[in-house]
C-alpha cells in the first residue's frame, strides 16, 4: 500500500464510505503480502524511499515474476531485481512488459519514478581497477541511478597503470561520493582514498588468480587500508555499494 493509498483509505473512513473494522484490517494487511514463498514488504518504500529490491539468484523465474508484479502494483518508485538471468526477465515481461534488462549488471529494472531529481552537482563516481570488474560496477551504477542519483563512471584505471587514474583527477575532485571497485590485491581503494576528502566506498571483487581467494585478498587489503575514510562492503556487492553511496550522497 502506497502513501497515497493510505491517505485515500483514511479519507474514505472519515467520510463514512468504509467501516472502521475494514479500514483497520486493510492497514494491518498493508505492511507485507504473504505469497507462500515470499513475504513482500510493501512498506519499504515508505520507510526507505525505494520499494523492496529483489535478489533473483536462487529464485525461480516464476517467483521473480510474481514478486516483481506485486511490487509493481503496490508501489510508485523504481523497481530493481539484482543477480537476475534472462530467463527471469522473460517471465517478468509476461506481467510487466515495460521492464528492462541490463545484461552487464545482471539486473531487471523499471525506471518509472518521475519525481526523482538527479542533481548533477552532487554526483556519485564509480571507478574500477580493471575491465573484469565492470559487471559489479554496473550493478552499483544502476542501483545508484534508480535511487535518484547522477552517476559518473571511469573504468579500467587500476594501479598497474596508475597514470590512467591520474587522468581522472577532475572527476574524482568533482564527485560527492566515490565507489572504488577492484579485485586482485584491491590497492585502488587506498590510492583513491589518499587523493580525496570525499567518502570512499570500496568493493572487493572475486577477480584474480588463485591466491586472491575469490576476493578475500582484496577484501582484507581494503579493510586494512591506511587511507582515511574508506569503508568496505562485501565481495562483489555492487548493489550494497550503490545503495550506501546513494544514502551518503543525499545527506550531503
Amino acid at each position: 500500500m502506497t502513501e497515497a493509498e493510505i491517505t485515500q483509505l483514511l479519507q474514505a473512513y472519515k467520510q463514512g464510505n468504509i467501516a472502521e473494522q475494514e479500514a483497520v484490517q486493510r492497514l494491518i494487511d498493508a505492511p507485507f503480502e504473504e505469497m507462500k514463498f515470499a513475504e513482500v514488504d510493501h512498506h519499504r518504500e515508505l520507510r526507505q524511499g525505494m520499494p523492496e529490491v529483489i535478489y533473483a539468484a536462487g529464485k525461480t523465474p516464476e517467483q521473480v515474476r510474481d514478486i516483481f508484479y506485486s511490487l509493481y502494483t503496490h508501489s510508485q518508485g523504481n523497481l530493481l531485481a539484482t543477480r537476475a538471468e534472462r530467463k527471469h526477465y522473460e517471465k517478468v515481461c509476461e506481467k510487466v512488459p515495460e521492464a528492462e534488462y541490463d545484461e552487464m549488471a545482471r539486473a531487471i529494472y523499471l525506471d518509472r519514478d518521475t519525481r526523482l531529481q538527479r542533481d548533477a552537482d552532487h554526483q556519485i563516481l564509480i571507478l574500477t581497477a580493471g575491465t573484469s570488474d565492470i559487471p559489479v560496477a554496473e550493478e552499483a551504477r544502476l542501483t545508484a541511478y534508480l535511487f535518484g542519483n547522477a552517476v559518473n563512471t571511469c573504468y579500467d584505471c587500476g594501479v598497474a597503470g596508475i597514470h590512467r587514474l591520474f587522468a581522472h583527477l577532475p572527476a574524482i575532485k568533482a564527485a560527492n561520493v566515490i565507489v572504488v571497485i577492484a579485485g586482485m590485491e584491491g590497492a585502488l581503494a587506498s590510492v583513491v582514498g589518499g587523493l580525496t576528502d570525499k567518502p570512499v566506498i570500496a568493493v572487493p571483487t572475486s577477480v584474480g588468480y588463485g591466491a586472491s581467494f575469490h576476493g578475500v585478498a582484496a577484501l582484507l587489503s581494503m579493510l586494512n587500508s591506511c587511507a582515511m575514510g574508506v569503508s568496505v562492503v562485501n565481495i562483489d556487492n555492487g548493489f550494497g555499494a550503490g545503495a550506501l553511496a546513494s544514502k551518503i550522497n543525499k545527506l550531503r
